[in-house]
């Protein structure tokens, strides 16, 4: 954000360009871009609000000043037109009589604020330098400016002064120099590598229906659109076509990388989908996959919704599986081959939730990756279920220090080796939320989103970041997105149960009870889930009911008190800690231990 201001100096940028810009894909209210703005002016020391001023009804304005010139990141071009502040008329040429005569900047400091001044504008550029991880190119494709930071005044006698502030005026040149050359020194520029190029064809309607022809119109449109919003993938666009009796060949394509397929029939009460991804130019198949969508208690928009989700999932998968493994990984490592079975394996055993369940996958994986430590994918899936624990409070506290720092390290290593890469960026996206970093989240797994817009497990923990730092109607709106999608389906119950328990902070609690009923039918055994049940039953004065609930969480869950069974309130906003309380209120007295 400050890398903007910086680059739009005496510009005037709407909060909807702002939230646009840092956070895509992402649903973000006005609190994330307030706090961000506080901590750049906390930083900047800018308590009086002079450099980053609120213009009303319009949005922000930077009003520094800011230098560019050529020399700073080498040569600028001589045409560049002179860069105008908020106070002054367009920069024009230094005389060369005033040439060796220090500009004065309006920032003036004496000793400690010095100190940290440089150290809170080395903190917020440091986050500069990340931001292009986290923003769309566009924003970047122009040509970063050279900025050079003018010479800060030391204010009062003494040498020593004067030389802290040179060398503050030296550290905050080069550290600019650095943000704004952010953008132009990321992998993908300093190694460049062409971005494949998907041809969707359109989604054959099997059958003579006009009704399965227009249902595989609307699938394919949204399977296109899902496509398009993956970042660093070109897609081009199918042209119309009509149903057909029997399923046509697919012509080679030469123009794209891979083209994407499919046909669509229905039959036995449900839509089911045979999509393919095969190479442009020799028509091998290297990716399939079917998926069935049930047409009863769902209307035509969420079927199509659910049909393009599924497909969209699973391929998004494959192709960021290509990208990070290069184009000499054969189909079965680009499948996961052993390492996926056992995932498969650990993930079925934990699907009907229970401690023992829990330790029995852990151990599982565990085994796997002593086996094959540089396993990037059983890193990603360890430290996923590592971080599971923890959410789901399955560990003693006096363990979860350490399997904190465990996952972390394995996340860490696995981020080095592959930082684009989906399971690792998924369970980082965890780890944020696990370790109660919400705001850091919501930017993780939104990048999670640009590589799969369907990714529910990425939703599902961007729902609980926004819960937390009391957005509960984004809250809410993520956990429904989610299930629409219905992807992965292994997962299902947790944003079942996100949407469950959003609406009973909200004193929502007849809406809630089908959330929670339809999330322990899938996954009976958290304990949890009955917790958030018979509060929504003591509350609509269901007692009788509200009871079995709660005896039913402490024999899931022995030993169960308000603390331990509530999420952890850390970093939490005032009002999700208020409602949380009223929450443990219900329980304890229905009879929960308080402690």
């Amino acid at each position: 954000m400050l890398q903007l201001f910086v680059t739009n100096a005496g510009r005037v940028l709407s909060k909807q360009d702002l939230i646009d810009a840092i956070w895509p894909n992402v649903h973000v209210g006005d609190d994330s871009l307030f706090q961000c703005v506080r901590e750049i002016r906390a930083a900047l020391g800018d308590d009086q609000r002079q450099l980053i001023k609120l213009v009303s009804g319009r949005g922000y304005l930077f009003d520094g000043q800011v230098t560019v010139g050529p020399g700073v990141l080498g040569a600028a071009d001589e045409a560049q037109p002179p860069v105008a502040t908020a106070n002054a008329d367009p920069v024009a040429a230094v005389p060369p009589a005033l040439a060796t005569e220090p500009a004065r900047k309006r920032l003036r400091f004496g000793v400690r604020a010095g100190l940290a001044t440089a150290a809170g504008l080395g903190a917020v550029i440091g986050l500069a330098v990340v931001a292009p991880i986290f923003v769309p190119d566009f924003i970047f494709a122009r040509k970063p400016p050279a900025v050079a930071a003018e010479q800060l005044v030391g204010v009062g006698e003494g040498q020593k002064l004067n030389e802290l502030a040179a060398s503050v005026a030296d550290r905050l040149s080069a550290a600019v120099s650095i943000a704004a050359a952010a953008p132009v020194l990321t992998p993908d520029s300093m190694f460049p590598r062409k971005s494949p190029t998907i041809a969707m064809m359109p989604i054959v309607g099997v059958g003579d229906s006009q009704l399965v022809a227009e249902m595989a119109g609307d699938v394919t449109d949204r399977l296109t659109d899902g496509l398009a919003r993956i970042d660093k993938l070109r897609v081009l666009a199918p042209r119309t076509q009509t149903a057909s009796a029997v399923p046509q060949p697919v012509a080679a394509h030469p123009e794209a990388d891979f083209v994407v397929s499919g046909e669509l029939r229905l039959e036995g009460g449900a839509w089911t989908i045979q999509a393919r991804m095969s190479n442009g130019a020799t028509g091998e198949v290297r990716w399939t996959n079917s998926v069935s969508v049930g047409i009863e208690k769902s209307d035509m928009t969420l079927q199509q919704i659910r049909l393009a989700a599924g497909v969209g999932h699973p391929l998004a998968l494959r192709i960021n599986a290509m990208i990070n493994a290069g184009p000499a990984a054969t189909d079965d490592e680009l499948a996961g081959g052993t390492a996926k079975v056992v995932i498969e394996q650990a993930m079925a055993s934990i699907n009907q939730t229970t401690p023992e369940r829990f330790k029995a996958a852990q151990t599982m994986l565990e085994k796997a990756i002593a086996a094959d430590p540089g396993n990037v994918d059983l890193a990603a899936a360890l430290s996923a279920h590592l971080l599971r624990g923890i959410q789901m409070t399955w560990y003693n506290r006096s363990d979860v220090a350490d399997t904190q720092r465990a996952a972390q390290s394995m996340l860490e290593q696995a981020l080095r080796a592959k930082p684009t890469y989906i399971p690792v960026l998924e369970a980082y996206c965890r780890l944020l939320n696990a370790t109660n970093q919400f705001i850091e989240s919501l930017v993780a797994c939104g990048r999670v989103l640009t590589f799969d817009p369907w990714d529910g497990l990425a939703i599902y923990n961007l729902g609980l970041g926004q819960l937390r730092l009391g957005r509960f109607e984004d809250a809410l709106a993520t956990f429904k997105l989610a299930e629409q999608f219905d992807t992965p389906r292994t997962a299902r119950w947790t944003w079942l149960l996100g949407a469950g328990l959003t609406l009973v902070v909200m004193d929502r609690d007849e809406e809630a009870i089908p959330y929670l009923m339809r999330s322990i039918a899938i996954t009976p055994a958290t304990g949890r889930s009955h917790a958030v049940l018979a509060t929504a039953y003591q509350r609509l004065g269901r007692t009788d009911e509200a009871k079995a609930a709660l005896a039913k969480t402490m024999e899931l869950r022995p030993g169960s008190t308000a603390v331990n069974i509530a999420l952890d309130p850390k970093n939490a906003s005032p009002l999700y800690t208020e409602a949380a309380k009223r929450v443990a209120d219900v329980l304890v007295g229905l009879g929960l231990p308080d402690k």
